[in-house]
């Protein structure tokens, strides 16, 4: 509906927005579009219509932005936050413009700041471990993803993130544990996610190779990795009967068998 407006003749969109309609998608759309000129004079119109107001005024540093005049966008975010530090949204615009500019260690502090007042925002704590993920900080996207699974224990997306982190740390523990997380992701999932069944029999073939055979009394262990294997192969025989041999071959070298 915004963009369609954009067609619409300027002085009938400008009569809207004196008289508050559509206050916030019509400049948005504008700049989104990169007509700036007109987002311009949308938030000129709005700036005359309400001075005091603080969504106008969130409005102008968004079009800082996406001028891409970082410092003058990042003084009015600041003024911003001086009358409502807990503005959610001026937050999370910091983030989002430090990562516009490259600036990973930024967004990471931005986030980190924002998460010290909104601790319960998972898709934050989700987007801070993912950006830890790709700078190979997995021990701090450990964490994130610890406070995620604390927060929604039952989604299973958080449990195989975890595990993959677990198990890239590597080490007994770590993959212990994140055969754990690959086993609760099946659980969660019904016994049907073909990433985490993988995931059980890599972390134990790690586990077996790292301890030497000494981990064969284990009865447990082996048996789920028997049982993922089994399930991967019917998995494997329903969508993609053409690489079943292939599967095979992989569990083999993992001295498994489906």
């Amino acid at each position: 509906m915004a963009f369609q407006s954009l067609t619409t003749p300027k002085s009938d969109l400008l009569l809207a927005l004196k008289n508050g309609l559509c206050m916030n998608k019509w400049p948005v759309a504008a700049m989104d579009t990169q007509r700036l000129d007109m987002a311009k004079d949308y938030v000129k119109v709005l700036q005359e219509k309400f001075p005091e107001s603080k969504r106008v005024g969130r409005l102008e540093a968004l079009l800082l932005e996406a001028m891409g005049l970082w410092e003058e966008a990042e003084k009015a975010y600041s003024s911003l936050l001086e009358d409502n530090e807990l503005d959610p949204v001026i937050h999370k615009r910091r983030v989002a413009m430090a990562k516009a500019q490259g600036n990973i260690s930024g967004a990471i502090e931005w986030l980190n700041k924002y998460l010290e007042i909104f601790m319960a925002d998972h898709d934050a704590w989700r987007e801070l471990a993912e950006i830890y993920v790709s700078l190979q900080m997995y021990k701090q996207a450990a964490f994130c993803y610890e406070e995620l699974i604390l927060s929604q224990p039952t989604i299973p997306l958080y449990h195989l993130a975890y595990a993959d982190v677990l198990y890239t740390l590597g080490g007994i523990e770590n993959l212990h544990m994140a055969k754990k997380y690959y086993a609760s992701t099946i659980d969660l999932t019904g016994g049907k996610h073909t990433r985490a069944l993988f995931g059980v029999c890599l972390s134990t073939s790690a586990i077996d190779q790292l301890t030497k055979g000494r981990n064969k009394d284990d009865k447990e262990n082996s048996q789920l990795a028997s049982l993922s294997a089994t399930a991967l192969g019917k998995d494997y025989k329903q969508r993609a009967p053409n690489k079943v041999s292939l599967l095979a071959s992989t569990l083999r070298s993992l001295k498994l068998s489906s």
